[in-house]
């Protein structure tokens, strides 16, 4: 597993993005404080981070819209400051704003994006019935402005335009926010396809840890500009232990002086609002105790729940907060 710190050495040709001490900073601000990332061909990289992490700003560095202000990138094996357009031919990108004009329609716009990217008029309606079609709007009615798409349909043309010029690697900027359930799911389904259809890289930042635990076969947890926590889903989880008791209290000045009985016998440990959240290897003989120990210094437990480690569970150990988004139903 890496972490902040460890050297990226791994050879250029086995990986898809390589950075090394990545720094881009605004005035005195670094929003992104020496990032390392070696990401291998054909993964679905995950990129976790509260709101001003610097998931969005190390996107924007990787795929050359911001300049780094140190280190080293490169992404599809050419350098993100010296061969820009190298890189930019073989990367499609979607970023988090989708910048859609909304008077025209979606097959306006993907044949466009295509002439911009030097494919002639023919070859250009063709490839935009195809994308189409790839991304599910293909039954959308012809002469129906993009004004009038719902959020689904809206991130399903953003997507589709990221893969006008066949990339080799996919960057999705929280393609998913907003979206209903359903959407979320149909994004993932193209998201899986395109790995495993068309070998594609896929590098995603997210806000929701659900969606990094089904789709990243790896990720990391950026925070404050510094990566804290990076590996496998699976291994991250192993690491914080094999099962997780979440106690619930009135108040957070109660589960703060419940934390405090607990210390002794419950050293790993997070407090989040009137929760408090213990890990273990094993838990099923501390749970006596727990419940002895609070009773004893008058704090009244309202829940108390065994579960396995979740990503949210790495997510609270490596950040001290849990990574909550409001949920939005079309």
């Amino acid at each position: 597993m890496r972490t902040e710190g460890d050297i990226v050495s791994e050879s250029v040709e086995d990986r898809s993005i390589l950075a090394e001490g990545l720094v881009r900073s605004f005035g005195d601000l670094r929003a992104v404080d020496g990032v390392d990332l070696a990401i291998e061909s054909g993964r679905i990289f995950g990129f976790l981070g509260p709101n001003g992490s610097g998931k969005s700003t190390t996107v924007k560095t990787l795929t050359t819209i911001l300049a780094p202000t140190s280190g080293v990138a490169r992404v599809a094996g050419f350098d993100v400051t010296k061969e820009q357009s190298e890189v930019r031919s073989r990367i499609g990108v979607a970023l988090q704003e989708v910048g859609l004009d909304d008077l025209m329609t979606a097959r306006e716009l993907l044949t466009l994006q295509a002439r911009l990217f030097g494919v002639d008029s023919i070859k250009a309606r063709r490839a935009a019935e195809h994308l189409l079609e790839t991304v599910g709007l293909g039954r959308v009615e012809t002469k129906k402005r993009v004004g009038a798409y719902s959020g689904g349909m809206r991130r399903r043309l953003d997507l589709a335009l990221a893969l006008v010029n066949g990339p080799q690697i996919l960057f999705l900027d929280e393609p998913t926010t907003g979206l209903d359930p359903v959407s979320r799911k149909d994004i993932w389904n193209e998201v899986r396809r395109l790995n495993r259809e068309e070998g594609m890289t896929i590098f995603l930042t997210t806000q929701y840890l659900e969606e990094a635990d089904q789709l990243a076969d790896e990720v990391a947890i950026i925070d404050r500009g510094k990566i804290v926590a990076q590996g496998t889903p699976r291994e991250l989880k192993k690491e914080i232990g094999e099962e997780v008791v979440t106690l619930t209290f009135a108040s957070a000045r109660a589960a703060g002086r419940a934390a405090d009985a607990l210390r002794s016998m419950a050293p790993e440990q997070r407090v989040a609002g009137n929760e408090v959240i213990c890990y273990f290897t094993s838990a099923a003989d501390k749970l006596p105790g727990i419940v002895r120990a609070l009773d004893e210094a008058g704090i009244a437990l309202e829940a108390l729940k065994l579960m396995e480690p979740s990503l949210d569970d790495v997510f609270l150990r490596a950040t001290g907060q849990r990574l909550e988004v409001q949920e939005e139903q079309e």
